[in-house]
């Protein structure tokens, strides 16, 4: 009999033991509910694992590409938004760009994603961090939308889902250039911004530029080619008169000043690819100013159309 106590009781120790473990694995688990990541800035971020109020001023893109909608969406001054991207996010109320503190404090974020070293200047990066975990993405001159897709995609724990996107939208540009091939091969293209009656011509390198001469395969214009040299920013400020000269069998045309006297200048009118009708022209509310996996797709989208 005493034996039988004896074992009976090991074995109800032993199965509050396994319980207790398995309260500790729970307990261990919730505290797994946080990543550390470092981030560009070399921060160590603690990371909430599926953050429900993200805040990605100008990275709403990317956020859309990967199935999240942030709290508050990127806005300059009265009205200027991201139009392309309203049909996920016409009910998201906006934020000023320079994400003022009592703004950001009022949509009680869980996770703040920045897109640029820039708008961290002044000591901002403290403040923000004591409201929420604070990520600052890859960003500079050299990282490209896909960099920004794939570290985004880690913070929000769907790498996979940043690779689909990317699979996606190769299979786009593929089919792309063997559709319009007779279109692409051996004829130059260059992308234009009009806006407050002076032209700006984007870099071979940089936003759009990189879509048409990297990924699509159009040839570069002479004047792309010396703007490019000199580039600070995705798109330089370019002449009428060095317009004029501009040996490019298709302009895309972004119009944000669709009045201006530019247009009715002899020089504009006298373009090679003005005088074909190969100007192809686009508002200022389309994707072409942007860059993120759904700007490129709508671009690539948009050519097709004008030149199929």
């Amino acid at each position: 009999m005493f034996k039988k106590i004896v074992l009976g009781t090991v074995s109800l120790l032993a199965l509050f033991s396994l319980a207790a473990c398995g309260q500790g694995s729970e307990s261990k688990d919730t505290k797994n509910d946080i990543r550390t990541l470092t981030d560009a800035q070399d921060h160590k971020v603690e990371i909430p694992n599926k953050p429900k109020r993200i805040i990605a001023s100008y990275l709403e893109d990317y956020l859309v590409a990967l199935d999240e909608k942030p709290v508050a969406q990127w806005t300059v001054g009265e009205g200027k938004i991201q139009n392309y991207l309203q049909d996920k996010l016409k009910d998201i109320p906006t934020i000023n760009y320079d994400l003022p503190y009592e703004d950001v404090l009022k949509f009680e974020p869980d996770l703040l994603l920045i897109g640029s070293n820039g708008s961290l200047e002044g000591g901002k990066y403290k403040e923000y961090a004591k409201i929420a975990p604070t990520y600052v993405v890859k960003n500079g001159d050299n990282v490209t939308w896909r960099d920004q897709l794939e570290d985004i995609g880690k913070v929000l724990a769907k790498e996979d889902k940043a690779k689909e996107v990317e699979k996606d939208y190769d299979q786009l540009v593929k089919k792309t250039k063997t559709d319009l091939k007779d279109k692409i091969e051996g004829k130059s293209a260059v992308v234009l911004w009009v806006t407050n009656n002076a032209a700006f011509m984007v870099a071979d390198n940089r936003s759009s530029g990189q879509l048409l001469y990297q990924e699509l395969g159009f040839e570069v214009p002479k004047l792309t080619k010396d703007i490019s040299k000199k580039a600070t920013a995705d798109f330089s400020q370019v002449s009428l008169e060095s317009l004029s000269q501009l040996d490019a069998d298709y302009i895309f045309l972004v119009n944000s000043d669709s009045g201006a006297e530019m247009f009715k200048d002899p020089l504009w009118s006298n373009i090679p690819a003005v005088k074909n009708n190969q100007l192809f022209e686009f508002d200022g509310e389309s994707s072409w100013l942007y860059n993120g996996p759904i700007a490129y797709t709508k671009m690539v989208e948009s050519i097709q159309t004008v030149l199929k």
